[in-house]
């Protein structure tokens, strides 16, 4: 697993890159605040119901969560299922609002 900054990742998503952003919190976080990533909480990961990210195990898929801790699990676990290129956001959405807000 690497990790990749909240300013890495706002670069690339200001740049139009087409990503892989995957929120592994809880439906009610994701609802608060997101940054565009599809949901798959944590808990479907560990379940391996990981249907809405099915067939990106060679692309690179970006996992955050609300503070990284998640995220950084859910990375471990997704690399077991072979996934090859798993980037965890450091810091999560924490720091992402205290960057760039809301």
């Amino acid at each position: 697993m690497e990790n990749i900054t909240a300013e890495d990742l706002k670069q690339r998503i200001d740049a139009g890159e087409q990503l892989n952003i995957v929120d592994v919190r809880e439906p009610h976080e994701h609802a608060e605040f997101n940054i565009g990533g599809t949901l798959l909480p944590l808990g479907d990961i560990r379940s391996m119901q990981i249907d809405a990210i099915e067939g990106l195990q060679d692309q690179e898929v970006i996992v955050y969560c609300r503070s990284g801790n998640r995220s950084g699990q859910a990375a471990m676990v997704l690399e077991t299922m072979g996934f090859t290129n798993v980037k965890n956001l450091v810091g999560g959405m924490l720091h992402w609002q205290e960057k760039y807000g809301q």
